[in-house]
C-alpha cells in the first residue's frame, strides 16, 4: 500500500467509527452524552437534533407531577375551605398550564441566544415592575396573607417566578459584560449585589421570602460559575446568610417557624407551626419502602394542608414509599447534572453568556428541588416552595418550561456549532 492511499484507508475507518478527520484535528473538543466530538461537518447527524434524553425526563416528570396532582386534590371539592368547585377543578387547571407552559415553551426555543442577551437588562426592568404592580393595592391578588399575584383572568400569575428567570439572564448577561473587572468587588460584584437587594426587597414585602432564598442562590451560583475571586464569594454568602438569619430573628413568625421545625409534635407546635411538617412525616412514615399505592393516601384527605402544591413529595412518599422518593430524588439529580454539561459545552465552544444562563437554570432547578424535599422530609424549616415541574401552580409550571426550552436551545446552538454551522 502506497503512503498516500494510507491516509485515505485512515480516513474511512474513522468516518465509519465516527472519528474526525485530519484537517479537523485541532479544533476544540465537546463532550456529549459522554462521546467526544469537534466542531466538523462529519459530526452525527443525531448528535445535531434535541436532547432526546433531557426531554423524555422533563416529560416524565411532567407526567408524574399531573398524576399526582389529580390525587393529591381529589378530595378538595369536599373541603368547604375552596367553596363549591368541580371535582376535577385542579387538574384541568393544571392541565391548562401545561398547555400554556408547552406554548412558551417552543416559542421560547425559536429565540436566539443573542437576542436573549440583547434583551436581559429589559427583562429584568420589567420582573421589578410587574414586582411594584403586585404590592399596588386593588392590583396585586392577596392570598391568605401574602400578595403575590397579578390575575390575568384565566389564571393568576405570580412576578416572583418570572424574576427568577430574569435574574438569572441578567446574572448571567452582566458576569460577561463584567469579565475584565471581576477580580475587583465594587466594580464587579456590588452593582449585581445592588439588583438582587432591590428584587429581594420586593419580594420580602410580599412576603415570599423562598423566592428571595432561590434568587440569591441564582445570583451567587452565576457569579461562583463566572469566576468571580473565592473571597469575594465567601463574602457575599457571609453577608447573605447573615441577612437571612437578621430577617428571620426579627420576625416573630418566622422564628415560630424555625421552633416548630425543630420540635414538630410538641403540643406548642403540632396545631400550629409544626401542622404541615408533622403530617407530611405522618404520611412518608405511612409509605414505608413501597408505598400503599396510588390513590391509597390518607394524609391529602383533608389533613395536609396544600398536599397539591408544597407538599406533594409527602403524597408522594406515602402513595409510593421510599422507592419512589429515591426515584424522584435520581430523576431531579440527573436532570441538574445534564443541564449542568450542556452549559460546560456552551462555554468550552466560548459561549460564555450560553453556558451561564444553562448553568444558571441547573442551579435554579436543583435548589429548589433539594429544598422543597429538605421540608417535607423534616430536614429543613418549612418554606413556601413548590417542587419544580410538578407541582400545582401555573406560573411555576409556565417559567419552568420556558428555563428549559432556553436550556435545549443552548443545547441546539451548540451542536450547530460542532457542525460547523453559524448561530
Amino acid at each position: 500500500m502506497t503512503n498516500a492511499a494510507a491516509p485515505s484507508l485512515l480516513q474511512r475507518i474513522g468516518a465509519w467509527f465516527g472519528a474526525l478527520p485530519a484537517k479537523a484535528a485541532d479544533r476544540l473538543p465537546v463532550r456529549v452524552g459522554g462521546m467526544e466530538y469537534r466542531q466538523t461537518t462529519a459530526t452525527p447527524a443525531h448528535v445535531l437534533g434535541f436532547d432526546q434524553a433531557l426531554v423524555w425526563v422533563v416529560v416524565a416528570l411532567l407526567a408524574w407531577g399531573l398524576v399526582m396532582v389529580y390525587s393529591a386534590s381529589i378530595a378538595m371539592p369536599d373541603n368547604p375551605r375552596f367553596g363549591k368547585i368541580a371535582p376535577l377543578h385542579f387538574l384541568v387547571r393544571h392541565v391548562m398550564a401545561l398547555v400554556m407552559g408547552f406554548v412558551a415553551a417552543l416559542l421560547a426555543f425559536q429565540v436566539s441566544m443573542k437576542t436573549w442577551e440583547r434583551v436581559a437588562p429589559w427583562l429584568f426592568v420589567a420582573s421589578i415592575m410587574l414586582l411594584i404592580m403586585v404590592l399596588i393595592p386593588h392590583v396585586g391578588t392577596a392570598v391568605n396573607g401574602a400578595r403575590r399575584w397579578l390575575s390575568l383572568g384565566v389564571m393568576n400569575f405570580q412576578p416572583s417566578e418570572l424574576a427568577k428567570f430574569a435574574v438569572l439572564i441578567y446574572a448571567a448577561d452582566y458576569m460577561v459584560r463584567k469579565m475584565d473587572v471581576k477580580e475587583n468587588f465594587f466594580r464587579a460584584v456590588l452593582p449585581m449585589g445592588a439588583a438582587v437587594a432591590i428584587v429581594g426587597a420586593l419580594l420580602l414585602a410580599e412576603p415570599d421570602m423562598g423566592a428571595f432564598m432561590v434568587i440569591a442562590v441564582i445570583a451567587m451560583g452565576i457569579l461562583f460559575l463566572g469566576g468571580v475571586n473565592m473571597r469575594m464569594f465567601i463574602l457575599i454568602g457571609t453577608v447573605l446568610v447573615s441577612a437571612f438569619a437578621l430577617i428571620v430573628m426579627t420576625s416573630p413568625w418566622r422564628r415560630e417557624r424555625i421552633f416548630a421545625y425543630l420540635d414538630p409534635f410538641s403540643e406548642a407546635h403540632a396545631l400550629g407551626k409544626g401542622y404541615q411538617l408533622s403530617h407530611s412525616l405522618i404520611a412518608i412514615g405511612r409509605g414505608e419502602v413501597f408505598g400503599v399505592g396510588l390513590g391509597g393516601s390518607v394524609e391529602k384527605l383533608h389533613w395536609l394542608p396544600e398536599a397539591h402544591t408544597d407538599f406533594l413529595l409527602a403524597v408522594i412518599g406515602e402513595e409510593f414509599g421510599l422507592v419512589g422518593v429515591l426515584t424522584l430524588i435520581v430523576l431531579f439529580l440527573w436532570l441538574t447534572r445534564r443541564i449542568m454539561q450542556i452549559g460546560r459545552q456552551a462555554i468550552a465552544l466560548d459561549r460564555v453568556f450560553s453556558g451561564l444562563v444553562a448553568q444558571g437554570v441547573a442551579v435554579w432547578l436543583g435548589f429548589q428541588a433539594f429544598i422543597n424535599m429538605g421540608v417535607n422530609l423534616g430536614a429543613l424549616p418549612t418554606k413556601g416552595l413548590t417542587l419544580p415541574l410538578m407541582s400545582f401552580g401555573g406560573s411555576a409550571i409556565l417559567m419552568n418550561l420556558i428555563a428549559l426550552a432556553v436550556v435545549l436551545r443552548v443545547d441546539y446552538e451548540n451542536k450547530l456549532l460542532m457542525r460547523g454551522g453559524h448561530v
